[in-house]
């Protein structure tokens, strides 16, 4: 079987889960290539060691330079702060290097243009990993969608909750930071909804928003805070320079009116990412936290007889959990990531595109960066 080096820029949050994604999609699923854990690339050399030989990876490297440069080298998995985003995929994609990307895609719209030219001009095989879409219970309301089930979309309503930043003791890591973020949760939770807006509804030709920073100054995190979690040191400050809150309306081109709400605020929730979905036939519920259900009313049953039923996506039917488990047996967050390797090892072996790439990525910044307009200038914004 031919074999396909992979190297991986980053080693926190994001560098476990693609790393358990890539060792479970070729034990779980039959793949027209193997990958192999070549290369694990970060600034800090013990704890990048510790985590390559927990996740079996063969080499460390410090300079994600020299990585991308390697002839031994196939494709580049980029999980690494968005500031990072830009400079390493241009250079893996004029390597020849296939590029797999957590998202938000960079830190501003001119950069993913430049990332989806380098990239197209390669014909290197680019992927933006929005891992939602390839959750089983979102590609059924795809299919309901797909079929008619739900009709003409009348209205997108999309939350993307949590609370991990609400006190304000917490530490001023490089999330709360415009120069390595770009943006708050209106890029990092806003892009995931504005994703499965755009794979579920459509195009977004306007919006309009708002955003408010509640807590303006934190303490300066310790050394190697770079998570969700991470000590301060001292009572040193400094300035938070990102929305902590995020909430946009938006118009799409098909005629239906969505709402999009996003805040690192919302207290007691942890990961609520939440759509919900009303046409002319039906309607569609997804949270998930419940992510193995999908709630769908249907017209169709008449009056007296219509309400909400919950489909557990757990059937071989339904797309991926064949390879899984028998029905009823849940799947969770890591799944997600493993299907999206599955899907970017087969797009590289047979030279094929996959979705969202960079393209999707361009789209998708250029609706960040009207909201962001929209909630600086008080203006609505045509995208």
């Amino acid at each position: 079987m031919t074999e396909l080096n992979v190297a991986i820029i980053g080693h926190q949050f994001m560098g476990k889960a693609h790393s358990n994604a890539w060792r479970q999609a070729q034990t779980f699923f039959d793949l027209p290539a193997k990958p192999v854990l070549k290369v694990a690339c970060g600034r800090r050399e013990e704890p990048l060691k510790a985590f390559a030989e927990n996740w079996g990876w063969e080499e460390t490297e410090t300079d994600w330079r020299k990585v991308v440069e390697r002839d031994d080298v196939d494709i580049v998995d980029v999980a690494v702060p968005q500031n990072l985003h830009h400079d390493v995929a241009v250079a893996a994609a004029k390597a020849g290097k296939h590029v797999f990307l957590e998202k938000p895609m960079s830190l501003s719209l001119a950069e993913a243009e430049e990332m989806l030219s380098v990239a197209e001009a390669a014909g290197v095989v680019h992927y933006l990993n929005h891992n939602y879409r390839r959750t089983p219970a979102v590609r059924l309301a795809r299919q309901l969608i797909d079929e008619g089930e739900i009709g003409r979309i009348f209205h997108w309503r999309g939350a993307y909750l949590q609370d991990w930043i609400s006190d304000p003791s917490f530490p001023l890591t490089w999330h709360l930071q415009a120069d390595k973020a770009g943006s708050g949760p209106h890029g990092d939770l806003n892009s995931h909804s504005i994703d499965l807006a755009r794979y579920l509804v459509g195009e977004i030709d306007s919006v309009c928003a708002m955003t408010r920073t509640f807590i303006e100054e934190r303490p300066l995190p310790s050394e190697g805070a770079a998570t969700f979690k991470g000590g301060t040191s001292g009572t040193e400050t400094g300035k938070v320079t990102v929305e902590d809150a995020a909430f946009m309306l938006a118009s799409f081109a098909n005629g239906a009116l969505g709402s999009f709400e996003a805040s690192r605020f919302a207290t007691g929730r942890k990961n609520y990412n939440t759509f919900e979905i009303y046409g002319s036939n039906g309607a569609l519920l997804f949270n998930l936290e419940r992510m193995n259900e999908l709630e769908f009313l249907s017209k169709k049953d008449g009056d007296g007889r219509q309400g909400f039923r919950t489909i557990l996506a757990t059937e071989a039917s339904h797309d991926y959990i064949a390879n899984w488990w028998p029905p009823g047996h849940i799947i969770g967050y890591e799944h997600e990531f493993v299907h999206a390797v599955v899907d970017f090892v087969d797009a590289v072996a047979n030279k094929t595109a996959i979705a969202p790439n960079f393209a999707d990525g361009v789209a998708e910044m250029r609706i960040i960066a009207a909201g962001l307009e929209s909630a600086a200038t008080g203006q609505r914004v045509t995208v």
